[in-house]
C-alpha cells in the first residue's frame, strides 16, 4: 500500500513537470472572454472573445453565442475589428451589433452582416428606445477653444494647448475643449434622424470620461425620458469633487431634472426594474473619497420614495442586477479575498426592509465578477480565479452551484501545470488577523528553498482576490520558479468599512507594516529561501516598493515598482484627479498643518537609506502618476551606484495595453529577477 501511494505520488510530480508552465507568449494566446448579453427569448448568451495578436500589436473581437444549457457554441461575426451588441429584436431574432461605429444587422441571427448605418463621425453607446423608435448614442462635441487649431485657425502648423483653468489632462489625454454629449433621434430601418444633443453647450461628459460607457446612459421603459450620468462641474471644481449626479431629460418637454441632488458624492449605473415602478443605482455619500462605501439606492417612481438597501451592511457593492420580475435584485461585492453574488429579496414594502435579508449566494475560492442577466431560474455570470481567466458560468441563486458554460481557454489550462494557492492568516502588528493569498510553483516540494516575492497591490482600496491578470499574472510568477505573498493589507475591501478606510492619511503606516508582517511570517517556513526575497508592485504597490525600499532593514534582496508614487510634494503638483489626492494625502503640502503624508510617509524622504536592486517601470502617458516619479526613483538609485534599470514605456499609460509592450514588460520583469535573485548580483 505504501509502495503503491510512493509510486503514485512521483507519478504526480512527474506529471505536474511535464506539463507545460505558463509563460507571457502563451498569457497573451488566451481568448478574453466578456459576456454582452442573454437572448430575450432567454435560451442563448450572447459574448465577446478578444484575441490580441502580438505580431500585429493589435486585438482581434467577435461575438459568439452559446445555448444557455450550454452546447457548441457559434461565431457569430468575424468582421476585423471589434464588435458589440446593441439590440436583439424577440420577434424576428436579429441581432443589431455596433461596429467600427455604425450599426450592423445579423438576420435571425445569422448569415452575413448587413450595414444599416452611415452616420458622418460614427455612433458609439448606443441604445434603442424600448419602443424603437429612437436611439440614443455618444459623440464628442467642441465646447472650449483650447487647442492653437481652434483658437487661431490661421495658424495651420502650430501644436499648442492653452488652459485657464484645472483638469487641463486627465488620466493619459491633454483636455481639447471636446467632450462626450448624448444624442437621441428618430430610428427607422436604418435611417437616423437630426440628432438631438440633450447636453447642448455644456462643458460637461457623459458617459463619464475616462472609463464611461453604456451603463452611463439609459432609456426609461416607457421610451419617454434619458437617464445619464455626468459630473457637472469645471475645472477646479471638477478636479477636487467626486459628485456625479443622475439625470432625466424629457423627450416631450425637453427639461433636464436631477435625481441625485441631494447626494454629494458618486452616483451611478442607474438601472429601472423591467415594469419601471423602481428604479436603482449605486451611491458614495462622501465627496471626494473614491473609495467611499458604495450603496445600492433603489428609488419608488411613483411615491418618489428613496430606500438605502446597504447603508447597513459593512460591505461596499461592485455591481448589481435585477431580477426579470423585479422581485429581486443580485449583486456583487468583495468579501474575504474573493468577489461572491449576494442575493437582496425585495418586500412589497420597502419600509420593512432589513439588510439582514441580504443572502451570499456563492461562496469559493474564485471570483465572481460580474452578473450578465438573467435567464429562466439562473443567472449567468462571469468566474475566475488564480489559476484560470474568465469563462462564463451557469448560477443556480438558490443552491450557489455554478455550472461551466463557455470554454474558450479549457484546452490551454488542460495542459498547463497549475499553482496551489492557499489562504494564510497573520496576526497585524495591532493584533488582528490579516489575510494572505500564498500562490506557490506547480511543482511545489517543501523540502526545497524558493525564491518568495511580496506582491503589493495597487488602488489603494482595490480589492486583492482571486483576479486573473494578464499582467500581473500570479499563475505567470508562480511558474518561473516562484512562492507570491498577497496580502489583503489595510485599505482593501471585503473586510469591512473600517478596514477599508485605514489606508487613507496613513499610506506609510499600517499598510507598510501589514506588508512586513505578511513577508515575515511566511519567511519563517523551511521552503523560503529568506536570502532571495524581493517586492513587486504598482500604482500604490509602486509606493509601497519604494517606501519598503527605505524602511525594509534589509529583508528584501530586489524591488520592481510600476508606476509608483516616489515624491508625493512632486506628485500632488502633477497628478490630475485633485480629490483623490486630498482624500488620501489629507491635505496639501504647503498645508501649515503639514500632513504627515509629505515626511514619515513620503519615499523620498528615505533617500539616504536605499542600497537595494531595483528595477522601475514608466509610462509616459501617465498622468495620475506623470514620468517624473519614475524618474526621480530611478535618477536617486544611479546616483547611489546602486544596481537599476529604467524601462520607459512611451506610449503606455497607468497600465500596459498594447501586446508587444506587454511582452516586454514580462521579460524585462523576469531578466531582473533572474538577474538579482536567482544569480549573484554584481
Amino acid at each position: 500500500m505504501k509502495k503503491t501511494l510512493l509510486l503514485a505520488g512521483v507519478f504526480a510530480v512527474s506529471f505536474a513537470q511535464a506539463q507545460q508552465r505558463m509563460t507571457p507568449e502563451l498569457l497573451w494566446k488566451l481568448g478574453r472572454v466578456s459576456a454582452e448579453t442573454i437572448t430575450p427569448d432567454g435560451k442563448s448568451v450572447i459574448y465577446g472573445v478578444s484575441y490580441p495578436n502580438v505580431e500585429e500589436n493589435s486585438s482581434e473581437r467577435n461575438l459568439y453565442a452559446i445555448p444557455v444549457t450550454g452546447g457548441q457554441a457559434t461565431q457569430l461575426t468575424s468582421t476585423k475589428g471589434g464588435e458589440s451588441v446593441v439590440h436583439i429584436d424577440k420577434a424576428s431574432g436579429n441581432i443589431v451589433y455596433l461596429h467600427k461605429g455604425q450599426l450592423w444587422q445579423l438576420t435571425g441571427g445569422k448569415g452575413e452582416p448587413k450595414q444599416l448605418t452611415n452616420v458622418e463621425g460614427g455612433l458609439s453607446n448606443v441604445r434603442f428606445s424600448p419602443d424603437g423608435k429612437h436611439l440614443l448614442f455618444s459623440r464628442e462635441v467642441l465646447i472650449k477653444e483650447m487647442h492653437s487649431s481652434d483658437k487661431h485657425p490661421d495658424l495651420k502648423k502650430a501644436n499648442a494647448y492653452v488652459y485657464d483653468d484645472l483638469n487641463y489632462r486627465h488620466w493619459d489625454t491633454w483636455e481639447d475643449g471636446k467632450f462626450q454629449h448624448v444624442f437621441f433621434a428618430t430610428y427607422n430601418d436604418g435611417k437616423v434622424g437630426t440628432p438631438v444633443d440633450i447636453m447642448e453647450g455644456e462643458p460637461y461628459d457623459t458617459p463619464q470620461m475616462p472609463f464611461g460607457g453604456k451603463e452611463d446612459v439609459i432609456w426609461s421603459p416607457d421610451s419617454k425620458a434619458i437617464l445619464y450620468v455626468s459630473k457637472k462641474k469645471y475645472g477646479k471644481e471638477y478636479a477636487v469633487s467626486t459628485n456625479t449626479d443622475i439625470y432625466r431629460y424629457d423627450i416631450a418637454s425637453g427639461k433636464t431634472t436631477n435625481l441625485t441632488e441631494d447626494n454629494k458624492g458618486y452616483d451611478t449605473h442607474p438601472v429601472f426594474s423591467a415594469d419601471g415602478s423602481k428604479l436603482a443605482w449605486l451611491q458614495m455619500d462622501e465627496e471626494g473619497n473614491e473609495a467611499d462605501q458604495n450603496e445600492l439606492i433603489v428609488l419608488d417612481t411613483k411615491s418618489g420614495k428613496k430606500y438605502s438597501l446597504t447603508k447597513d451592511w459593512d460591505e461596499t457593492i461592485n455591481s448589481f442586477e435585477w431580477s426579470n420580475d423585479g422581485s429581486k435584485i443580485w449583486f456583487v461585492a468583495p468579501t474575504k479575498g474573493t468577489i461572491q453574488v449576494y442575493e437582496i429579496a425585495l418586500p412589497k414594502n420597502l419600509d420593512k426592509f432589513s439588510a439582514k435579508s441580504i443572502r451570499q449566494v456563492t461562496k469559493g475560492q474564485f471570483d465572481v465578477n460580474g452578473i450578465v442577466g438573467q435567464a429562466g431560474k439562473e443567472l449567468i455570470v462571469s468566474r475566475n480565479d488564480m489559476n484560470h481567466a474568465p469563462e462564463l458560468y451557469r448560477l443556480e441563486p438558490k443552491s450557489g452551484k455554478l455550472t461551466q458554460l463557455t470554454k474558450v481557454n479549457d484546452e490551454v489550462f488542460s495542459k498547463l501545470a497549475k499553482s496551489k494557492v492557499e489562504s494564510r492568516v497573520t496576526k497585524a502588528t495591532d493584533g488582528k488577523d490579516l489575510l494572505s493569498w500564498v500562490v506557490y510553483p506547480p511543482d511545489f516540494d517543501p523540502n526545497k528553498k524558493y525564491p518568495t516575492l511580496l506582491y503589493c497591490q495597487g488602488g489603494p482600496q482595490s480589492a486583492l482576490t482571486q483576479f486573473y491578470s494578464y499582467r500581473w499574472n500570479l499563475q505567470l510568477i508562480a511558474a518561473q520558479g516562484y512562492i507570491v505573498v498577497a496580502p489583503n493589507r489595510r485599505g482593501m475591501p471585503g473586510h469591512g468599512e473600517e478596514w477599508n478606510r485605514q489606508i487613507s492619511g496613513d499610506w506609510g503606516g499600517q499598510p507598510i507594516r501589514d506588508y512586513l508582517s505578511a513577508i515575515d511570517d511566511v519567511a519563517n517556513e523551511p521552503y523560503v529561501d529568506k536570502d532571495r526575497l524581493g517586492a513587486i508592485g504598482a500604482s500604490y504597490g509602486g509606493y509601497s516598493v519604494f517606501m519598503l525600499a527605505g524602511v525594509h532593514e534589509g529583508r528584501f534582496k530586489t524591488f520592481i515598482s510600476h508606476n509608483g508614487l516616489f515624491d508625493m510634494r512632486s506628485w500632488y503638483g502633477t497628478t490630475e484627479e485633485m480629490f483623490f489626492a486630498n482624500n488620501e494625502l489629507k491635505g496639501p503640502y504647503w498645508d501649515t498643518k503639514s500632513p504627515q503624508s509629505y515626511k514619515d510617509f513620503n519615499p523620498s524622504e528615505y533617500a539616504n537609506k536605499w542600497d537595494t536592486p531595483i528595477l522601475i517601470f514608466q509610462g509616459g502617458k501617465d498622468y495620475r502618476v506623470p514620468i517624473e516619479q519614475g524618474l526621480q526613483a530611478y535618477q536617486l538609485a544611479q546616483l547611489k551606484g546602486i544596481k537599476s534599470r529604467l524601462v520607459y514605456l512611451p506610449d503606455e499609460n497607468h497600465w500596459v495595453l498594447q501586446p508587444q509592450n506587454a511582452i516586454v514588460w514580462q521579460r524585462e520583469f523576469f531578466n531582473w529577477l533572474d538577474e538579482t535573485l536567482n544569480k549573484e548580483v554584481n
